[in-house]
């Protein structure tokens, strides 16, 4: 294991962020933390924090000095602004771990693989040594559901049947580590997904199990949908594409992956066990009290 790098982690704060911090400080690597908000970071004693803002390059740039490894997830739907930020790591850094999307294709235009695509590039581009995390959709994406649940116990939504493979942001993390403490992974792109399929609709039935209440999904349709979604989004086009990836695997369920278990050396975490370390999100005052 290669622990002497410095190691910066851009979006510590964030889902994959809280599990892979304390995986490299645990296994005693060096790793600075880049945050909006320090004072609120809550990572465990020993990391260094600094301050850092994705869309002011210069505050990446003084996080930079003296790192060699950066964990880099970018947190917007467009790569506007992207540039000087990979530019700054090149500078600096000799090897970049990125969290993409395994919508991601070989051999298409980086415009025809979104946002994810146009970084990559970005990052191939830059010079630097990369391994790419193309992950499937993120369990912690249901997350969105947590008030319905909580409040009615229905949740409504389009395309009960559409059958995903989600992952558990902890796994990302572990294959985060790996990449960025041992050799052999330059130049891979890892595809990551969770180590089964399941229906929307099962989805909300195995939270429900987990936290002992029945819930129900009811069908949204597709246009009462969209309009939610572009409310909420801002990007026709990107809400059309989530929207038409969810019908198509309604008939053609997303591809599972055992590369977690390759890289990690241990399976990848099944839903229900995400669902369990989430549960307290899916629970209403009234259920926290109705348990004692």
């Amino acid at each position: 294991m290669n622990t002497t790098d410095k190691i910066l982690v851009i979006g510590a704060t964030g889902n994959i962020g809280r599990h892979l911090v304390p995986l490299l400080a645990e296994a005693g690597v060096a790793v600075r933390a880049l945050t909006r908000e320090p004072s609120r970071a809550g990572l465990p004693g020993g990391v260094e924090v600094v301050r850092g803002d994705l869309t002011e390059p210069e505050s990446v740039e003084a996080a930079l000095e003296g790192v060699g490894s950066v964990f880099l997830l970018w947190p917007s739907f467009s790569a506007a602004g992207a540039e000087p930020v990979v530019e700054a790591i090149a500078r600096h850094a000799r090897r970049v771990v990125y969290v993409s999307a395994f919508s991601v294709q070989d051999g298409r235009d980086a415009a025809q693989n979104g946002v994810w695509g146009e970084v990559e590039e970005l990052v191939r581009r830059s010079g630097v040594e990369w391994t790419f995390l193309r992950a499937g959709g993120f369990a912690t994406n249901t997350l969105g559901w947590a008030e319905e649940i909580r409040s009615s116990g229905v949740v409504r939504a389009p395309y009960a049947g559409a059958a995903r493979s989600l992952i558990h942001e902890a796994d990302i993390a572990a294959v985060a580590f790996r990449a960025l403490t041992e050799d052999g992974h330059a130049g891979s792109s890892h595809v990551l997904t969770g180590p089964e399929v399941l229906t929307q609709a099962d989805q909300v039935r195995v939270i429900g199990e987990v936290i002992g209440r029945p819930l129900r999904f009811d069908e949204q349709p597709r246009e009462e949908a969209r309009a939610e979604m572009i409310a909420a989004w801002g990007d026709p086009a990107m809400v059309d594409g989530a929207l038409d990836h969810w019908a198509s695997i309604v008939a053609e369920p997303e591809p599972v992956t055992t590369t977690v278990e390759e890289v990690t050396g241990r399976p990848a975490r099944t839903f229900r066990e995400w669902a369990h370390d989430h549960a307290a999100d899916f629970l209403s005052p009234r259920d926290v009290a109705d348990s004692y």
